[in-house]
This record gives structure tokens, sequence and C-alpha cells, in this order.
């Protein structure tokens, strides 16, 4: 089962325009629900945006290890 939405933060430095309003940005530290569309998935997967649930769980990983 995919999400439908995702909770998300620019990479440090970047500012990343939203999908339909291109003149509103994801930027710093703002955490952002977005929804799971092609846009988003394509940004998560450069590494322009950051998947905080995701980033979450990888860190708990790492510090249970």
């Amino acid at each position: 089962m995919s999400k439908s939405t995702f909770k998300v933060q620019a990479a440090p430095g970047l500012k990343v325009p939203h999908e339909t309003k291109p003149r509103k940005y994801i930027a710093g530290s703002e955490t952002v629900t977005v929804p799971a569309t092609a846009y988003y998935l394509r940004r998560i997967a450069s590494g322009e945006l950051i998947d905080v649930a995701a980033s979450k769980a990888a860190a708990a990983a790492a510090k249970g290890a």
C-alpha cells in the first residue's frame, strides 16, 4: 500500500517550488504535507526534498544499531 501524502522538508540550502503554486516555496526547516504525486516523488528521489517520516525511521534504526 502506498502513501497518499508525505511530510517533507527541503534539503539544506534549497528552495523547492510547490507543484501547483510555483511561486510558493518549501524552504528551510519548514515541514509541509504534500500529495504523493510524481512531481514530489521525483523531488524526494533527487534529494531536493527529504521525507521526514523516512528520515526519522532511518535515524531511529541507526540509533538502535
